[in-house]
Order: C-alpha cells, then structure tokens, then sequence
C-alpha cells in the first residue's frame, strides 16, 4: 500500500499537473489564440505595367471574405469579371498578374507578363459586373457577385502604369482543436488528485507477518498466477524452452516488496504524466501561434464546373445597365435626328433604318419615326451561354410608345467592343413570345440543323420565299397569326402594285442578309431565328415616254419624284421566325416583322 507521503506527493503532482493542462487549453484560446486575419503585400520591386490582374483563385483561397487595399497615385478603377473576360479584355498588352500568396502569408506572389505597352481604358466596357473607381487610395471588399469564378482587373487609364501597392488581407484558421480537449483533461487530473487526497485505501487482511506480511503473501500469491496464466498461453503440443524456476522474493533482498513496488510504479507514471504535460504545453502554444490555414484546391481542381464555357455572358443587372445606356442613346440620337448620336450603341440593320429615318423626318414631317427603344418593362432576357464572340443576347420590353412589345436583339463583336443594338423587331399581335431559358440559352449557327425542323438559314430564306411568291412552297410550312397579318399585307400590297401600275413593269425579292442571322435555342428544343431580309421592289416603264412615280419619303433618297428609266425602293426586314423541334408536325411561325426604307434610287 502506497504510504501515506507518497499518496500526498502524487496528489499534489496530479493537481498541479491537471492546473498547468488546463491552462494549456485556456491559452489556447486567449494568449495562443490564433490572429483572426493575415494580410499579404505585393512586392514593392515589381515591373510596372498598365494593367494588373487579380486572380479568381485568392478570392477562395482561404475562405470567407477578402479585404484589398490598393493605393496609387490619381485616378484608377478596379473591376470584376469572369476570369475569361478579364483575359479576353487583357489580350496582348504587357500586364502583372497576383497569382498567389507565399508560403509564411505574407506577400503576394505577383508575375509579369510581357507585351504591348498600352490598351485602352477599361472604364465602361460591358464585360464588368461591378466597376469601383477611386482617386489615392480604394479599400474593397471582394465578394462574388454571382456563382462562378471572378477575376479583377485593376488599371489607371490603359497608358500610366497600375498601382503597384496592393495588399490583401485573407481570414485566418482561429480554430484551436487541442484547446477544449486539454481542458477536460486538466479537469481530470486535478479531480484524481483530490480523490487521491480525500480518499483512504482499504485496510489489507492481517496476517502471520502483519500487513507487510499480508503485502508480501499477496505479492507472491500474485505472480504464481501470472506464471500459471503465462504458462497457459503456450501453444498445445508445442513443447516450448524450459520456464524458469520461479525466483521468490526474500525478504533480506526486498524488504517491504508491495511498498517498493507501488513507490516505483507512482514515480513512474508520475515520470511520465509530467512529461506528456510539458509536452503538450510547450508544443500546443507553440502550434497556436503558428496555426495558419491550409491552402485551398486550385481553380483547375476545384471550380470547374463553376465558371463552365457554357456560363451565360450577361448577368440580369449588367443586361439592365446595358439597355438604359442603349435607351438613352437610342433616345438623344432620335430627338437630335442625328445618326452621329446612335453610333456609340447602334449598329447595323438599327443604324441604318434609323439614319434614313432621320433624313427623310427632317424633309417631311408627317413621315413616321421609329418605334422607341425602351429598357423599362423589361418583359424577359435572353442571353447566350456561347462565350465565344461575336456574343449576342436580346431583350422583350414594352415601354413608353411601345404599342406591342419589342424585340432588342444585341450584338458584341470582340472582347474590347460593347453592345450595340442591331435590329428592333416588334411583336405581332396576338403572338406569343416561345419560352426561352433565362439562365443562358444556346446559339447555333445559320446554317446548324441540329434537333430542327430547319435550320435558321432555311427558315429566313423559307419566309422570303413566301413574302415573295403567293403560291409559295413554304405557304404551310410557314405560318403567322390570324390577327398578324404581315406576310397577307405584303402579298397584298405586291399584288395591288402590279396591278395598278399601268405605266410599268415590277417585281419584288425578299433576301436574307446572312450576316445578320442568330440563332437561339428554345426550351423546347426549337429555335428562335432572328434575321434580316432585303426587300426590293424594282419597277420599270412599260413604253417609252411612261413615267413612274415615288412617294415623298423615298423622294428624298432619291433625289427626285419621277422617273422615266426606272427605280429601285430598297427596304431593310427585321424578322423573327420560330422553328419547331425535330419530329413535331407543327409549322415554322412569324414571331416578328417590321420594315424600314433604307434607298431609293432611279436607273
């Protein structure tokens, strides 16, 4: 039996060796406990370039929210974008990239890319999700503003180098695993030692020799059965070497055996409580201090599916930003009549109609103007999921002057290049708009058939087919709607022409612009085909000495309002087909039309 000394000094052993476990843990998690945040800087000896891109992958790379502070001299703009954007916009110009941070968290990895010494500035472009301007300093706090991978690009103006001095603070792993289980521990060992203190062992059975005696027979009684039990474990049948004779303790040798042997074991295990303690202490708030998070997967590992090819080019808000510019410019060119206004957010087909539009209000006022582009009463989107470009996307608005709702079909050629708005088709009435998934859609090219009862290029050259030829071979195949008239009116108006024009000799084409054309998947399976058709209408004197004649309007491209040689009206289509699915018995369907007078012109 352990005496009463011993009792006592491996109590108080206990006590203080659970104490100083215990304040271990607590340590953890006030004077050990990790800093809530590590901030990185980007070398001061970088090259300059004009451009610096931050890469998506530090915005995950610790997790939780990223803090930038970036100063610089005068004005400069940091902007957020799709990692493939912001290369896109970057091209060829010389640039640094922040790649990544070291491996003791304090500096950024920053690498330099050569090449043009200059780019234009990225202030406005349509590829930003957010833009942040600031003058001196910019303090920003990166968050993604969608799913997916977001890169940023920070720049001056395109000419002066980027603001170099760029610092990121990540959060910090403050989790502290050790600090909870040192406690309970402490706890424990300082609980044992007080039981230790409190409690009395049982007396031992007194015997011949006393309780040393009694000690001793229950020693030797012990280890007969530790020999009878190691005897036993010996395989059956497998003689093994000799046992050795049992050794019996004598008193002379080992006087008082059960007290010698419990001191030893208590100065043993005491021995090794200690150390197991200054191990735990020492180490634990050493690895406190250090603690630092591991590193996250890279993009490549990780984010693949987040930010796939097949992600839609335009978020609702960037759409939304788009058209007001759009509207407004539309808006200041059609008050002004001046098509210089437009050329910022108008291209093509839209430019076109809208300048000779221009030109013959300014000579006759009754001549009726465009229908006005609106970005309010936004109705639906539709963007392309191609990230390739040229990238088109459309818009369904019916705003103020909006009798029925209006197709906004918008095109981007390159990368550096905005929106601009190419052809406005509105709705026949009574027609309904075919559903078309608003998280990004597929476009196909003009001439692509895939899972179609025609391809885009046939359907348009089907509908000039049938806007051409009453007896049409696309008559059934090709439909509109009993309240949208527009394809009858035409043959009507053809037919009337032919008829009444004594004087002369007409004939009309509807001719697809193949350049024009786009194609966006329905969810269906179908197609919604938006294209333009050149529309001519040549006439020519039956005798000679017979005259023809124009309208105001066209007389005013013309330059005159008879002709005895002959003329040729030239007007620009804006039209929207739909396309069944492959297998589906239903016909194509005009979705949209309109028309503008583009030329006029005599022989």
């Amino acid at each position: 039996m352990i005496g009463i000394p011993l009792r006592f000094k491996t109590a108080v052993a206990l006590v203080l060796l659970g104490l100083l476990t215990l304040l271990a843990g607590v340590g953890q998690k006030t004077i050990w406990a990790p800093a809530e945040t590590v901030t990185a800087t980007a070398p001061a000896d970088g090259t300059a370039a004009p451009l610096t891109v931050i890469d998506q992958k530090l915005r995950t790379l610790h997790g939780g929210t990223v803090k930038i502070n970036v100063k610089g001299e005068g004005s400069f703009m940091l902007a957020a974008g799709r990692p493939d954007d912001v290369e896109a916009w970057v091209g060829k110009t010389a640039h640094n990239t922040v790649s990544g941070v070291s491996e003791d968290s304090k500096s950024l990895q920053l690498a330099h890319t050569e090449g043009e010494a200059a780019a234009p500035s990225p202030a406005g472009s349509d590829l930003w999700v957010t833009t942040e301007n600031a003058s001196g300093e910019l303090n920003y706090t990166w968050s993604a503003p969608a799913d997916g991978e977001w890169s940023l690009l920070l720049a001056s103006d395109g000419t002066k180098p980027a603001p170099s001095s760029i610092s990121m603070t990540f959060p910090n792993d403050t989790s502290t695993p050790w600090a909870v289980p040192l406690m309970v521990l402490g706890g424990l060992l300082m609980l044992a030692g007080l039981a230790l203190l409190v409690l009395k062992p049982k007396a031992g059975k007194p015997g011949a020799g006393g309780d040393d005696a009694g000690e001793s027979v229950a020693d030797e009684s012990m280890k007969d059965k530790l020999v009878r039990r190691a005897r036993a474990v010996r395989p059956a049948g497998k003689p093994g070497p000799a046992a050795p004779a049992p050794v019996e303790p004598s008193a002379e040798k080992q006087p008082g055996t059960s007290a010698f042997t419990a001191t030893f074991t208590a100065k043993r295990a005491g021995v090794a409580m200690v150390a197991l303690a200054a191990t735990i202490v020492a180490g634990t708030g050493v690895a406190a201090q250090a603690a630092t998070p591991a590193p996250s997967p890279s993009s490549s590992e990780t984010a693949g599916a987040d930010t796939a090819p097949d992600s839609p080019v335009l978020l609702d808000a960037q759409f939304r930003r788009i058209l007001e510019q759009v509207s407004s410019t539309v808006d200041a060119g059609d008050a002004a009549k001046d098509a210089a206004k437009l050329k910022s957010r108008v291209d093509r087909t839209e430019l076109e109609v809208r300048t000779q539009n221009y030109k013959i209000r300014s000579q006759v006022g009754a001549y009726e103007a465009r229908m006005p582009v609106r970005a309010t009463k936004l109705l639906t989107t539709v963007v392309t999921s191609k990230r390739a470009w040229p990238r088109s996307v459309m818009a369904v608005t019916q705003g103020e002057g909006n009798v029925v709702p209006q197709l906004l079909t918008l095109v981007q050629k390159s990368p550096r290049e905005n929106y601009k708005l190419v052809q406005t088709t509105p709705l026949q009435p009574g027609t309904t708009f075919p559903a078309i998934g608003r998280t990004g859609t597929e476009t196909l090219a003009a001439d692509d058939k895939s899972g179609l009862l025609y391809s885009g290029a046939e359907a348009l050259a089907g509908l000039g087919d049938r806007l051409t030829k009453a007896d049409s071979t696309f008559k059934d195949k090709l439909v509109e709607g009993q309240s949208s008239p527009y394809i009858a009116d035409t043959l009507a108006y053809q037919a009337d022409v032919a008829k009444t024009g004594v004087n002369g000799n007409f004939s009309f084409t509807h001719k697809v612009s193949p350049e024009d054309t786009v194609v966006f998947r329905t969810a269906d399976g179908g197609a919604l085909v938006m294209g333009k058709l050149n529309f001519a209408f040549d006439g020519t004197p039956k005798a000679e000495g017979d005259k023809l004649a124009i309208g105001d309007d066209a007389a005013v491209l013309a330059g005159g309002k008879e002709t005895s040689t002959g003329m040729v009206l030239n007007f620009a289509e804006s039209m929207a087909v739909y396309i069944p699915p492959t297998g589906s018995k239903d016909p194509m369907k005009l979705v949209a039309a309109t028309r503008g007078l583009v030329g006029a012109s005599f022989k």
